[in-house]
């Protein structure tokens, strides 16, 4: 049988109340029959029971966190910031996979709010009018991470997609290219697949270069997709000189695919890839990239939702961290130049 509270008050012959003020760290005990109560718990093996806690508190300090895929470095890291800033503030997380499926991401909001989380972390790649219904039941706060509602009605933590496609698109074309290939992710995914095409034809427009659809290829953001891409871009009559591929993944597979065809990064063709995960620092030539802060995304959002389950003051709930451009072996401009 579990060992219950009863059973540490008979054993360090105090009231039930005393150890429930012990337990949840109350100041009004003294220290000698804090010591008692804590010397019975260790002898017994008492552990509290956090569900009876949390209905008692009407807090369970515990965060739900729906996450795409948690096997992308990207999510992993991002996965990382949020960990670290909840056992700072002392929550625990059920981090749940969604497989980026829809149905399956509706379901684990609903099931994760049925368990009494004290607040909710969303990643997605469209926050739906189902997601928006599932939300508006939600009586606990709910934070949008590298993601975000067309109506701002939540708050989120993002980067500017469409200013760092821009600016990647940009060092290409300040190199001297004009035939420059765009990879990126489905045209549907509102928060990165369709500004990342936007920053890329602003780009383009801003420098007096023809826009040529034959040029831009639509990948998973996965390795895989990006080879594939890439072999049918050098296909072409007038292959691309350069590629902007809208992850690092896609962007190591536009390389080996560049260097199966006997051609050279960047002599030949100059690439570069979007978020700086480890794989950018390992593949030869090293990948110049556009750099996500993904373990701030993950921090900062978590401490936002501290700020609201705690009712702390916000001064802004929409978020923008900055990117960075780093520059590497597999452009022409390199880093120091």
């Amino acid at each position: 049988m579990p060992v219950t509270i009863y059973d540490v008050a008979r054993e360090a012959g105090v009231s039930m109340a005393t150890v429930s003020r012990v337990v949840n760290q109350n100041p009004n005990v003294k220290p000698t029959t804090r010591k008692k109560v804590l010397d019975a718990i260790e002898r017994l093996g008492y552990r509290p029971n956090a569900v009876a806690r949390g209905l008692a508190s009407k807090k369970t300090t515990t965060v739900g966190v729906v996450i795409p895929d948690i096997s992308g470095s990207f999510f992993a890291e991002v996965a990382r910031g949020i960990e670290d800033i909840a056992n700072m503030y002392n929550y625990n997380i059920i981090l749940c996979n969604s497989d980026e499926q829809k149905e399956k991401e509706l379901r684990l909001i609903n099931t994760l709010l049925e368990k009494q989380v004290d607040g909710l972390l969303f990643m997605g790649n469209e926050v739906t009018e189902d997601h928006k219904e599932a939300f508006g039941t939600a009586s606990v706060p709910i934070v949008l991470t590298a993601t975000y509602d067309d109506e701002n009605r939540w708050p989120s933590v993002n980067i500017d997609n469409k200013q760092a496609a821009v600016d990647a698109t940009t060092l290409l074309l300040d190199e001297g290219h004009r035939h420059v290939a765009l990879i990126t992710g489905p045209l549907t995914h509102p928060v990165n697949g369709f500004p990342r095409y936007q920053g890329y034809r602003e780009a383009l427009e801003a420098k007096g270069v023809p826009f040529d659809e034959k040029y831009v290829r639509v990948g998973d953001y996965r390795y895989q997709s990006g080879m594939e891409a890439m072999r049918e871009l050098l296909a072409l009559d007038e292959p691309p000189t350069a590629v902007f591929a809208a992850s690092d993944e896609m962007a190591v597979g536009v390389i080996h695919a560049v260097q199966d065809a006997g051609k050279r990064v960047p002599e030949d063709i100059s690439v570069i890839g979007f978020d700086n995960i480890n794989i950018s620092s390992m593949v030869r030539p090293l990948l110049s990239t556009i750099a996500q802060p993904m373990y701030d995304i993950g921090a900062v959002s978590m401490r936002l939702l501290t700020k609201l389950m705690n009712k702390e003051e916000v001064e802004d709930p929409h978020v923008i961290l900055q990117h960075e451009l780093v520059l590497r072996q597999s452009t022409k401009t390199q880093a120091g130049e």
